[in-house]
């Protein structure tokens, strides 16, 4: 007998991603973002494409901390090596740590607060993304 609703649940999974983005009050605020992967096979699970314009990478040292300030543009920020706290307009704090993403939309308004951790080193990749792509 075929298992329908497992067959469904391994079509359909969902990568979370941290969002930051400035609310109507000015301020930075966290939201889960879920991306959608679908099935493809041998070939794993993936996304539909989002549009963006490059690659960078980035390395900061263990003393790292950047007061409130915005991000420069849309961009994913995937953390490789190395963890940092992010703190938004409400005093929320999180820790990304290595293999988790950010989505930057905080553009406007006062910003967030990056802090090293630990003490520690860390080497991320930013990948700028459309102003009209849709996540």
């Amino acid at each position: 007998m075929v298992d329908r609703h497992n067959e469904r649940e391994q079509e359909q999974r969902l990568l979370d991603v941290v969002r930051v983005y400035t609310g109507e009050d000015g301020e930075s605020h966290f939201e889960d973002v879920p991306i959608g992967l679908e099935n493809r096979g041998l070939g794993g699970r993936i996304s539909a494409l989002i549009r963006g314009s490059g690659v960078m990478f980035r390395e900061v040292d263990a003393t790292y901390d950047l007061d409130f300030h915005n991000a420069p543009r849309r961009q994913f920020v995937v953390n490789l090596i190395g963890s940092v706290d992010i703190t938004v307009g409400d005093g929320t704090v999180r820790r990304l740590g290595p293999g988790e993403i950010l989505l930057a939309e905080d553009t406007t308004g006062r910003g967030h607060k990056s802090t090293a951790v630990d003490g520690q080193p860390r080497t991320c990749l930013f990948i700028p993304v459309d102003d009209d792509a849709d996540i």
